[in-house]
C-alpha cells in the first residue's frame, strides 16, 4: 500500500466499527464493548506511545505489549465506546498526517516483528483492527 492508501485505512477503521454485525457473543469471548475498549488501550499504550518514541528517540526499542480493556466504559453503549475510539485514532492519525518524509521514515525495533518504520507500524495497527473487527463482524 502507498502511504496515502496506508493512513486512509488506517484512519477508516472507526467507521467500519460501527458497521460490525452485534451476533451474539460466546461465553469467555470478547463483545463489541469489550473489543472497542481493547483497541482504546491499545491506541493509546501502542500506536500512540510509539509512535512518540520513533519522533524522538533513535531507533527505540519495544517489547510485546497486550494491553486489556481501557477503564471507565463498564456501563457505557457500545456507540459510545466506539466514539471514544473514534477520537482516540483522529490523534493518532493526526500525528501521521504531520509528519514529513524524514518522520515517516523514522523507525523502532520490535522485539518480535524487529525494525519497523511508520509504515511498517500502521501496518500492523490495520492487522491488528481487522483481526478485532473480524472477532465482533458478520457471523
Amino acid at each position: 500500500m502507498s502511504r496515502t492508501e496506508l493512513v486512509e485505512a488506517f484512519a477508516g477503521f472507526p467507521d467500519r466499527l460501527g458497521e460490525a454485525d452485534r451476533r451474539p457473543v460466546a461465553p469467555g469471548e470478547w463483545g463489541p464493548a469489550e473489543a472497542v475498549r481493547h483497541l482504546i488501550a491499545v491506541e493509546g499504550e501502542v500506536w500512540q506511545a510509539r509512535l512518540a518514541r520513533v519522533a524522538v528517540e533513535d531507533d527505540p526499542h519495544w517489547s510485546w505489549t497486550e494491553p486489556g480493556l481501557a477503564p471507565g466504559f463498564d456501563d457505557a453503549p457500545v456507540q459510545a465506546i466506539v466514539a471514544a475510539f473514534a477520537t482516540a485514532r483522529a490523534a493518532t492519525v493526526a500525528t501521521v498526517r504531520a509528519l514529513d518524509e524524514l518522520g515517516w521514515a523514522r523507525f523502532g525495533t520490535h522485539a518480535t516483528y524487529g525494525r519497523l518504520d511508520v509504515a511498517g507500524l500502521l501496518e500492523l495497527a490495520i492487522d491488528h483492527d481487522e483481526e478485532h473487527l473480524a472477532g465482533i463482524g458478520p457471523g
